[in-house]
Parts: structure tokens; sequence; C-alpha cells
């Protein structure tokens, strides 16, 4: 190891350099990771390429983009894709608003605000298999809700088989997310400098112009992640979906999961292959909207 004297602003530092020997070291630790990566990320990823260029895994004929154009006007990938894009559509900014509106009560002086914040983060210590069986005690057919409904006078609904079928998901997914986005949010208020607070307030602003033109700008990054993390999150409802109707559920709760699953179940490579790279482009351009428009709205704070 060498050191040598860099001076700096008149300041003098000793920098290292690192010889040879512990380079190679270096490399060498890195190896099983840089292994690991190539062999299960890498190599995956130009494998579903591969696929989705070619008839099938036997003939191995390019066909170009014939599998892309199949799976566009394929009625089962396009039910899929629609009833998904819908999900997050609605389940996604509502899990966004709603926790960053619990943040901001919990933020407040009322009274027991320990005990609602722990009521909220305990949905994540639920496994998903009681998950669904809470859920089937409510909303099934003979469930807990229809007998409030009966007692009502009204009619017993099948949720899981109805148009609100998506409602019932919807319900579940806030119910398991917004504790944990409700926490960063916290984070995040906390994080807001109080003195730009106090100023703004000594300023006579109301606190709706305090939130939009303050704290919103400060909170964009983490609203960013929050947005990005219940994107990532309403992909994996699909586990209680399925554990709760299976393979072929109510046409609005077919999700791209379940035409993925029965895809690869029926060694459709080409066809799940070009239908992941479809999804993954979608996924990319969302994402990259949404950090668009993260770095149009908050640079100023972070300059």
């Amino acid at each position: 190891m060498k050191k040598e004297l860099v001076t700096e602003d008149g300041i003098t530092y000793k920098k290292h350099s690192m010889s040879k020997k512990d380079k190679k070291n270096s490399v060498l630790y890195m190896l099983a990771s840089i292994l690991g990566v190539m062999v299960f990320f890498i190599l995956p990823f130009f494998v579903v390429i591969y696929y989705a260029l070619v008839d099938n895994p036997i003939n191995h004929q390019f066909v170009g983009l014939d599998n892309f154009i199949r799976i566009l006007q394929n009625s089962s990938f396009l039910q899929a894709a629609k009833n998904t894009a819908t999900f997050s559509l609605v389940a996604v900014p509502l899990a966004v608003i709603l926790s960053l509106v619990m943040a901001m009560i919990l933020e407040e002086n009322i009274p027991m605000k320990s005990q609602f914040r722990t009521f909220f983060l305990s949905p994540m210590m639920v496994p998903v298999a009681s998950i669904v069986l809470i859920w089937q005690v409510l909303f099934d057919y003979n469930g807990a809700i229809n007998e409030f409904v009966k007692n009502l006078g009204g009619a017993p609904i099948d949720w899981f088989k109805s148009s609100y079928s998506q409602i019932v998901i919807v319900v579940l997914f806030l119910w398991k997310n917004l504790g944990y986005n409700m926490i960063l949010f916290m984070s995040a208020l906390n994080a807001i400098p109080k003195d730009v607070l106090e100023v703004a307030k000594l300023e006579s602003a109301s606190d709706f112009q305090i939130f939009r033109y303050i704290k919103l700008r400060y909170l964009s990054s983490t609203i960013l992640f929050v947005a990005i993390l219940s994107l990532i999150n309403s992909f994996k409802v699909f586990r209680e979906v399925y554990l709760l109707t299976g393979d072929y559920p109510y046409d609005s709760l077919y999700m791209l999961q379940h035409f993925m699953n029965n895809t690869f179940k029926s060694l459709d490579y080409q066809k799940l292959s070009a239908a992941a790279i479809i999804m993954g482009i979608v996924m990319c351009i969302v994402i990259g909207f949404l950090f668009f428009v993260e770095d149009r709205y908050g640079k100023d704070v972070e300059g």
C-alpha cells in the first residue's frame, strides 16, 4: 500500500493507492457476486430475448417480431393486461395518497398516536395464508359481509365473481401496504427543515400553501419511492388472488401473473418470453416517467 501526499486548498492529505495484490484480492472477493449476477440475471435476460425471437425451443428458427405480434393479438393477454393496468391505476395512487394523509394526521398531536402506528403496521406481520383466510371469512358468499348485508335486507353478493371483485382486492392491497408507506412518509416529514416551516408560518402562509409549496417539494423523492414500491407490490397481489380464486378466476381478476403462470405451465416459452419483454418495457416507461416528474418537480429543493 503506497502513500502519496496530495495537497488541496492548502490542506495536505494522505492518498492511499492499492497495490496489485490488493486489487487482485478485491476482484476475487467480488467474483462470487459477479458470477451470481451473470448466472441468475444477465444470462436469463438474454435467454428470454432469444426465446422471444424464435419459433420454439426445438427448431430454433428465427421469426423476428412474430411472437410479439401474436401476443398482442392474444385475447387472454389483452384481458390480463387491461385488468392489471386498471388495478394498478386505482390501487397505486390510493396507496400513495392515503398513506401520506395518514402520516400527516399522525404527525399531529392526537391521542393514542403510537397505538395507531402499531395498528396500521400490524398487516405486515400477517402471513399471506392468514390474509387469504381473513378475506375468505369476510367476503365469501356465506361470509361475514354478506351476513351483515342480509341483516340490512339486501341480497348477498358473490364478491369474487362479480363486478365488485377488483374492489375487494384493492381493499386487501391497501390494508396490507398502507402502514409501511405511512412510516416512510412520516420519516420524510420529520426530515423537512423546521426553520423553513416556521418562516412560512411567520409569513402568514396557510396550511394548504405550506403543504403545496414546501412539504410536497421536500417529499417528492419519497413520493417517487413509495409510488414505485406500491407499483411493484401491486404485481405481487397475484399471490392473494391466486390463493383466493385459483388459476382461472373471474374475468376482472385475471391478472398478467395469471397469464404468465398458465403460459409457463403450457411450456409456451416463446409466448411467455414475448409477454415478459413487453411487460418489462412498459414498466421501464412508467418508472422513467415517474423519475422525470420527480426530477422536474423536486430538483429545486435537491439543489
